[in-house]
């Protein structure tokens, strides 16, 4: 479907970012001018004025070139193959790295007042606003490097994104699907939209053939994506040792101010249950009545007729019952995200696939959707609306230097909603044995693709960023070596086949170009778990201490925030709590 073809009201309205085309090029002017004003505090960061002045306008600086620069991609995203969307997005970007490189000073330039003077600051009142920041500074000083250097390094970033953005081009305009006839024999042209739907498939064989597509196109570019990887985990492994870290994941977990413990913890207890995800597979086998079970068989419901297929109004509604413990405020959010242009909701030619959340401070937040009539996509919605929730939440509490959370936390509150939702479900569906036994399936699910998939997902990646640390080489078979090695140990079981095709699975994750992020979604699902068990248990005082972790934006250590919604990721409790769930889930499905 072309995009003019489908009605407006399902469509995002970005005019409330910006209102015109004029708008964004006079924004876009304001830049340069920004440019210069701050380079004008080079070397006269001497005393708290100047220092403060200094801030308050890069905020400004910064809060004009986030406008700009979330209008533009999220208008090409609406079409990616557009010229003229990719041309103003570059713009964007230059103009983004631009300003980095002109105030890359600053940082080095305030380490060089010293400990005590930051620390003085941070406890000024005038310098609320900054200090954690200014904490921040003190605790990473050592792997900030000279002034000039600072500057260097910031000039990479006009192409240190060129991997991600060559494979963003590659999978959502470039790769092609051979088109295939399917088991109604109809032609199928295959999108990743359509991919989803076709999984969930109870015919095998369509199922098959469209694994087969899939994997087949990617297994076809495999070489060029392997490049492109290539040089995203080599650009990591630049910057670690530029700036004197000790590996990848420590660059990683200290730029957000996560203990690495949490992500030890994480694997160490992930791959202490794998016998609970292989009794799961087992359970799926039996109940799907196959011989073996294949990589194309996981998505598949294990109870037939239990899908809900919903109108997207339909699916807004059953969203909002679902999340009503969260309160009538949060209530009232959703009808306001539903009815005043802040989610996009159809597939369209050229759109980027998959869904997302995103937006500017000052404005709304935004929702990308590619909606299908699957359960899946109803759980998309809520899980979107939470990142949505949190944004708003997050900026309405905090100034703009504070409001912006870290990865790190950013999962937690869209799978609060998906864990609500599917409670809801199970109350309101419960009595209907083939959807409750399918909802203990779909949460059961929930956990092998947010917790054990992410977390093998994340073991992937980080013996990629190892092998790069040996300085040994970076292949396509090395990656598809590495990938197949640990589907193989995560799927494990005397009927579970690990099809050849799967190898290729590592080269159409889009996450690997943001290293290290995917492991925060399974901690996100571990805390969201003890967290909606503690709304749903204790009502309104867990709501309000949730609250606080939805307002607390980026004003404190991520591992901090968690614990305002009563989770504590550095003590064992919350890992073992959410595989008790997945093992309570798993007994209530086989019994």
């Amino acid at each position: 479907m072309k995009r003019e073809q489908i009605d407006q009201r399902y469509k995002w309205r970005l005019e409330d970012i910006i209102p015109s085309d004029e708008v964004w090029e006079e924004e876009f002017a304001k830049l340069a001018k920004y440019g210069d004003e701050l380079a004008a505090f080079d070397g006269a960061l001497k005393d708290r004025d100047s220092v403060l002045r200094c801030l308050k306008l890069d905020d400004e600086a910064s809060l004009c070139a986030e406008r700009i620069y979330v209008f533009s991609a999220m208008r090409r995203d609406e079409n990616v193959g557009d010229p003229a969307a990719q041309k103003r997005c570059d713009r964007a970007e230059t103009a983004m790295v631009r300003l980095s490189e002109r105030t890359s000073f600053v940082t080095p330039q305030l380490i060089a007042l010293g400990e005590a003077k930051l620390a003085e600051l941070a406890a000024d009142p005038d310098f609320k606003d900054y200090d954690y920041m200014l904490r921040s500074l003190i605790r990473t000083a050592r792997h900030t490097l000279s002034p000039s250097e600072e500057k260097l390094l910031a000039m990479t970033g006009s192409f240190a994104d060129t991997a991600q953005d060559a494979f963003r081009m590659l999978d959502n305009a470039d790769i092609k699907f051979a088109p295939y006839v399917d088991s109604t024999g109809e032609e199928v042209r295959l999108t990743h939209g359509i991919y989803g739907v076709k999984m969930h498939s109870p015919v095998r064989e369509d199922r098959k053939k469209a694994f087969e597509c899939m994997h087949g196109a990617f297994r076809d570019n495999v070489n060029t994506i392997a490049a492109l990887y290539s040089g995203n985990v080599k650009k990591d492994l630049f910057y670690s040792r530029a700036r004197k870290y000790a590996s990848c994941l420590d660059r990683a977990t200290s730029r957000e101010d996560v203990p690495r413990t949490v992500y030890d913890r994480l694997v160490e207890c992930v791959e202490k249950n794998i016998p609970l995800l292989s009794r799961y597979l087992e359970l799926r086998r039996n109940r799907l009545g196959l011989d073996e079970l294949h990589m194309y068989d996981l998505h598949v419901p294990i109870v037939e007729d239990a899908e809900l297929e919903l109108e997207y109004e339909d699916a807004c509604k059953l969203v909002k019952q679902g999340l009503a413990p969260l309160g009538e405020e949060y209530g009232k959010l959703l009808d306001r995200a539903f009815n005043e242009g802040w989610i996009d909701v159809c597939e369209n030619e050229g759109k980027r696939s998959g869904a997302y959340s995103w937006g500017a401070y000052g404005t709304h937040p935004y929702v990308l959707l590619n909606y299908q009539k699957t359960t899946s996509e109803i759980f998309t919605i809520a899980h979107e609306l939470g990142h949505a929730m949190h944004s708003y939440h997050s900026d309405g509490a905090q100034p703009y230097p504070k409001a912006g959370y870290t990865i790190f936390v950013a999962e937690i509150a869209s799978t609060v909603n998906e864990t609500l939702m599917l409670c809801h479900l199970l109350e309101k569906y419960g009595g209907d044995k083939a959807m409750r036994e399918y909802l203990l399936s779909y949460m059961l699910d929930m956990f092998r693709t947010t917790v054990f998939r992410q977390t093998q997902f994340a073991q992937f990646e980080l013996a990629a960023h190892e092998l790069a640390e040996r300085d040994e080489p970076l292949s396509a078979e090395t990656f598809c070596d590495l990938y197949y090695d640990l589907n193989r140990k995560y799927y494990a079981g005397e009927h579970v086949v690990n099809d050849e095709l799967i190898r290729y699975e590592w080269s159409r994750i889009p996450h690997f170009y943001t290293s290290f992020y995917v492991y925060k979604y399974a901690t996100g699902l571990i805390s969201a778990v003890c967290i909606a068990d503690r709304i749903l248990k204790e009502g309104k005082p867990a709501v309000e201490d949730y609250k606080k972790f939805l307002s607390a934006g980026g004003s404190m250590p991520p591992v901090e925030i968690i614990k305002l919604a009563g989770v504590d990721l550095t003590s064992s409790e919350p890992f073992d709590k959410a595989m008790g769930v997945f093992a309570d889930f798993l007994a209530r499905l086989e019994g």
